[in-house]
């Protein structure tokens, strides 16, 4: 068993650079796609991931330090530290949790898809980490290492029941055939959005407000270009960060230069998944009887939606103005604030790529955030404390992208009902399986 775990932490210390162009060309290989192309298909995958990364470590670096001075300018009543969520995938590895998960979630997921009870073949290794992270925080509340496997399980499940929920209306939104979305945290906020829309389709003046990315930029012309908003954006932020001239200037183009280059990382990245996606539908289609099978990525390939990053960007400001005016809540949002793309973009669809009704419902969705991490902080922290994961501070921490449902859910499950409520959770959801399964093949009957 250690050699396992020896073996798997030298993989994931290989970095998502080299492990997920590695994993696309063994699938691409086993979905009958020539070596060549498959190689080809990886390298490609890896080109558009260093690409994203290095787009969003100018974000995290320029953006995110400007956000951090602002937060101990204005903050310093909110006495929780939010460290974000970038240390949960180091974290969640680091743990025999994190990395049994690897091969039992690989394994499970052959499984389901051979007997049809999911459609997504998750290929995004590294997104793991939050599964891992639910399994991690109720081993914390149930001090149980077994009841933390037990509840990893159950999580991925979950994770997959989600994105086949929600991945014909993401897909088309996006415009990626054959894919599906599995990260967790984004997947979570669907749930959300939906109810919240709803409201917003039935209330007068909001429900005739049609303001995306496209339309304003018609209307406004250069003020409505998201590259403008981008520049503004980051001239607002880099003066109430204390800036000088020159400081404020850099986060402005800097900001900007984000909104252009994001999406061509993006597009060099599905350039090289398409045809991956396109080799699974055809080995889906000769020998599993006909069964859809998306391949499931990270979230990144959504943030180059220019509603996705105007909204993430807008709400830098408002999530700082929430936080300090929202009672009961004791986060104030510094660690996540580069990164709210990833808990929002997979709402942007439901609210129909409206900017404004992205904003209110992002916004709504938030003040949730606050008080589960708020919340959960104890919890977090007892997690950190478990890892031997040195936080660099001796108080409460918490990270308000993981202030979501399902960690709250496994929590409070973990809690009152043990170990028969965190597997109850599973059953539940193999449940939820069987049915669509069965709704699915019904409908092929018939057609």
């Amino acid at each position: 068993m250690e050699v396992i775990i020896d073996v798997l932490q030298w993989f994931i210390g290989l970095g998502s650079t080299v492990f997920l162009p590695l994993i696309i060309f063994i699938i691409a290989l086993i979905f009958g796609v020539k070596p060549s192309k498959a190689f080809m298909s990886g390298v490609t995958v890896g080109i558009g991931s260093i690409g994203l990364n290095l787009v969003l470590d100018l974000l995290s670096g320029s953006l995110g330090t400007a956000i951090q001075t602002m937060g101990e300018q204005y903050g310093v009543a909110l006495n929780i530290m939010d460290i974000g969520c970038g240390v949960g995938g180091p974290l969640a590895f680091s743990t025999a949790i994190g990395i049994l998960l690897i091969p039992i979630s690989l394994l499970i997921n052959f499984i389901f898809v051979a007997l049809g009870l999911t459609k997504t073949l998750n290929v995004d290794i590294w997104n793991f980490w939050f599964p891992a992270f639910l399994g991690l925080l109720v081993n914390a509340v149930t001090n149980n290492f077994v009841y933390g496997v037990i509840a990893s399980i159950s999580a991925i499940l979950l994770q997959w029941l989600l994105a086949d929920l929600f991945q014909e209306k993401i897909s088309k939104f996006f415009g990626y055939p054959g894919i599906a979305i599995t990260h967790m945290m984004a997947l979570s906020g669907v749930i959300f959005a939906i109810p919240v829309n709803w409201i917003f389709d039935h209330i007068p003046g909001l429900n005739k407000v049609d303001a995306n990315a496209e339309t304003l930029t018609k209307r406004f012309g250069i003020f409505g270009d998201t590259v403008f908003m981008g520049l503004i954006i980051g001239i607002v932020v880099g003066i109430f960060a204390g800036y000088d001239l020159a400081g404020i200037g850099t986060l402005g183009m800097s900001t900007a230069a984000v909104m252009k280059i994001m999406p061509k990382m993006v597009a060099m990245f599905m350039e090289g998944l398409m045809p991956v996606a396109e080799a699974a539908k055809e080995f889906a289609s000769k020998r599993l009887n006909g069964r859809q099978v998306n391949i499931g990525m990270d979230a990144a390939l959504t943030v180059g939606h220019a509603t996705v990053m105007s909204t993430s960007l807008l709400m830098v400001p408002i999530s700082l103005a929430i936080a300090l005016i929202l009672p009961g809540n004791g986060v104030l949002p510094f660690g996540d604030l580069a990164f709210f793309m990833f808990g929002i973009c997979l709402m942007i669809p439901y609210f129909k790529g409206n900017i404004v009704r992205s904003l209110i419902g992002c916004s709504l969705y938030l003040v949730t955030m606050l008080y589960l991490s708020t919340w959960l902080a104890p919890t977090i922290t007892e997690v950190f404390t478990l890892a031997n994961y040195d936080v660099g501070t001796t108080g409460l921490v918490t990270s308000v992208l993981c202030g979501i449902w399902p960690a709250g859910l496994f929590v409070v499950i973990a809690s009152y009902l043990g170990v028969f409520g965190v597997i109850g959770i599973g059953l539940v959801v193999i449940v939820i399986m069987a049915y669509l399964k069965s709704v699915r093949s019904k409908k092929m009957v018939t057609e």
